[in-house]
């Protein structure tokens, strides 16, 4: 009995395992321990992953064999890369920099194609076919090293984005190239096959690009609730994608980043959906993938003679050399830092699975050898090496200079930001939340503040408990995003004071409010709430009206009226909007007077902070007249001055009922910058009440303003 229990146990550990829980058991210990052990020797954990691979695959100690099971997880792994590499792209940056992505291409495409060439047909002594094919074989890259660009936050650098680009596009130059070399080899190179080619790569471009984003558009909307469902849906479209990318002619990993680009604007970088696309495949999919890579890997290639190790060390020198000088001729051609160009050429440099692909194929059809198989293998090895330090260094070094030129004041507003979400409406805590979240700076160090004011009665203990167990649904929504969040339920006599007292003991930067209920008493609101809170807190306060679900919207439009420039938080507020942009992949468009629009240049030159285009508009008292220019899909966002500032005008004192009116179904944020840089600024004058002298001063700036449209109308008549 004892006998049979031992033997069947030994059974379970034959070489190589076939019991499916003890593989996976396996893969999941090595995808924990091997970064863990390895960041100890400041090696980037992805090296350990490829290790690993090459020590329990077929060709090192033979614990894993490659079966289905391995080759499904590698693929999605291997898609997942592709996908979320397209996912991250800044649109906006792209857009900016989509001339330098195209010059890159071209350079990382021609450049080691034009030394493979000769190298294999002169060096190596290859024919015309295998030099040719080889040769395209070194064009291409693989982003292997993408999720440490992720780890450390510079996914949205200028020389990313050029790299990303450029993979793309030499990628799918040279999978190209590999389909026309097969129809060469089986001698259907005619017209019929570029027809069919053109034609079936001009059909999936338009169900992608087209077809794609208006039914993701229309899921998210309807099912808003179902988050499970969401995440089901963007795995659907990828290897949708990627089957009809095969289907066209192409490499499944184009369909892959191709659905990562439609998909762009609809998952904002915060989300909660987001955050699982990447945990998921962080943590299951893309180790998989960086394993499988290893347990290709026959190190015994190397002992099989003086041929095999000179064509593996010619192979992947040149694959290096031809992806550094497309590196260092992008860093000269476009003023880039030393960190920017090890940067491109550790995204470059890494070659797996198109490289694999095209080796595999020309192999199988014949047209290379065994040592050229052989060789490539090592080359895979030895490139994803250098790409991982290569990128894991630059990273680093980006970083740091980026931090250490950071000026105080910056710096400052970083530990200042402190966002405070007030709750009335609890249905509302979720669309609150989530636009909070995407205001917030991921580098400011203080949580997002949710409050809930109680009023001070009898059944004030009873309420403080159903508001705190109302509010732990925010804790849901916030660990879905990563994001910290601090609860507080509170005990006052007047809402709006439980809101300033509140603001003012946590030092909160922001205050976000939710618009009011129709069936609100606007008397009360507006007499209550909004003046009240303006004169209460200089604070940067925004009112909110979210009517659709933020991710399908299509533009922000802002309306900066005359000197709102000048207020002390209108930067701030500025920079919150600017990655509400960044976070939808959506256009800024600006309407004010000249002189403003001087000013936000100059403030975008300085700080980089995005781009916004401009309309010239400085008719506020007649501002409806743009509602022809708004539509349904945009947000609009309404800077005002407070009362007594330097900006205020009488004219918007009505402005959240005209708002209201007009662009009811158009989600709507109301700004009003701070003023001072402390509340209470002149606190010692507080004898003087300027109330009586603010009014006075209203009342002569609307009397000019009538003498001033009577002469208007005197002369058009």
């Amino acid at each position: 009995m004892q006998e049979s229990f031992w033997r069947e146990l030994l059974e379970e550990f034959h070489r190589p395992l076939s019991n499916p829980v003890l593989i996976f058991s396996l893969i999941l210990l090595i995808i924990l321990l091997s970064p863990i052990l390895l960041r100890k020797l400041n090696i980037p954990g992805i090296i350990g992953l490829i290790i690993s691979g090459v020590v329990i695959g077929p060709h090192g100690l033979n614990i894993l064999a490659k079966n289905s099971a391995i080759d499904l997880f590698s693929t999605i792994g291997l898609l997942y890369i592709m996908f979320i590499a397209g996912l991250e792209l800044d649109l906006n940056e792209f857009q900016k920099h989509k001339n330098r992505s195209f010059v890159f291409g071209a350079l990382t495409f021609f450049i080691p194609l034009s030394i493979g060439y000769p190298v294999c047909y002169y060096l190596l002594g290859y024919g015309a076919n295998a030099s040719f094919l080889t040769a395209s074989m070194f064009a291409t890259h693989t982003l292997v090293a993408y999720p440490i660009v992720t780890r450390f936050g510079i996914s949205k650098q200028s020389a990313v984005a050029i790299a990303v680009g450029g993979t793309i596009l030499t990628d799918t130059a040279v999978l190209i190239i590999l389909a026309v070399i097969m129809g060469a080899s089986k001698g259907n190179l005619n017209q019929e096959f570029w027809i069919r080619l053109g034609t079936s790569l001009a059909i999936f471009s338009g169900i992608m690009f087209f077809l794609i984003p208006r039914i993701a558009r229309w899921f998210f909307r309807k099912l808003e609730s179902e988050k499970t469902s969401h995440y089901i849906f963007v795995l659907s479209v990828v290897f949708f994608a990627a089957f009809l990318a095969e289907v066209a002619g192409v490499e499944s990993i184009i369909g892959a980043f191709v659905a990562g680009l439609a998909l762009n604007k609809l998952i904002p970088h915060s989300s909660a959906l987001m955050n699982r696309i990447e945990f998921i495949g962080n943590a299951i999919f893309i180790p998989f993938f960086l394993i499988s890579v290893g347990m290709l890997v026959d190190i015994r290639v190397i002992f099989n003679g003086y041929t095999a190790l000179l064509v593996a060390g010619v192979l992947t020198v040149t694959a290096l050399v031809g992806k550094w000088l497309a590196a260092f001729t992008t860093q000269k051609l476009f003023s880039y830092k030393t960190a920017e160009r090890q940067l491109i050429f550790g995204l470059s440099s890494a070659h797996a699975a198109a490289t694999l692909a095209i080796i595999l194929v020309g192999f199988r059809e014949g047209i290379l050898d065994e040592n050229i198989l052989n060789g490539t293998i090592i080359l895979i090895l030895i490139t994803c090496l250098v790409a991982s330090f290569a990128t894991e260094h630059a990273a680093k070094k980006l970083v740091l200079d980026s931090d250490g030129g950071m000026n105080l004041d910056k710096g400052t507003l970083l530990d200042k930001e402190h966002i405070l979400l007030p709750i009335e409406d609890y249905e509302k805590v979720e669309p609150m939340l989530e636009l909070a979240i995407l205001f917030k700076d991921k580098k400011s160090p203080h949580p997002i503040t949710v409050l809930s004011v109680v009023p001070n009665n009898e059944e004030a203990e009873n309420n403080l408990l159903i508001a705190r167990k109302k509010l732990e649904k925010s804790y849901q929504i916030a660990a879905a995003t990563d994001t910290n969040l601090n609860v507080i339920a509170s005990i006052d006599h007047n809402i709006n004071s439980g809101i300033i007292r509140t603001s003012k003991e946590i030092m909160a930067s922001m205050v976000i409010l939710n618009w009011p209920e129709k069936n609100t008493m606007m008397e009360k609101f507006f007499g209550e709430t909004t003046e009240n809170m303006l004169s209460g807190l200089d604070r940067n306060i925004i009112i909110s009206d979210t009517n659709r679900v933020l991710i399908t919207h299509k533009r922000i439009l802002i309306f900066c009226p005359p000197l709102v420039e000048l207020e002390k938080g209108f930067s701030t507020c500025l920079d919150t909007v600017l990655r509400l942009s960044k976070e939808l992949s959506i256009p800024v468009f600006c309407y004010c007077n000249p002189k403003s629009q001087r000013a936000i240049n100059a403030y975008l030159e300085a700080s980089k902070s995005g781009a916004i285009s401009f309309y010239q508009f400085d008719d506020w008292a007649d501002f409806l007249v743009l509602s022809k220019t708004i539509q349904q899909d945009d947000i609009m966002i309404f800077f005002a001055g407070r009362k007594g500032s330097l900006s205020y005008d009488p004219v918007f004192d009505n402005i959240l009922l005209k708002l209201d009116k007009y662009f009811g179904s158009t989600t709507k944020l109301m700004i009003y910058p701070s003023q001072f840089d402390s509340d209470h600024k002149f606190e010692e004058y507080e004898d003087i009440n300027a109330e009586t002298l603010n009014k006075g001063i209203e009342k002569i700036q609307k009397i000019g303003r009538e003498i001033g449209n009577i002469f208007k109308s005197g002369k058009e008549d």
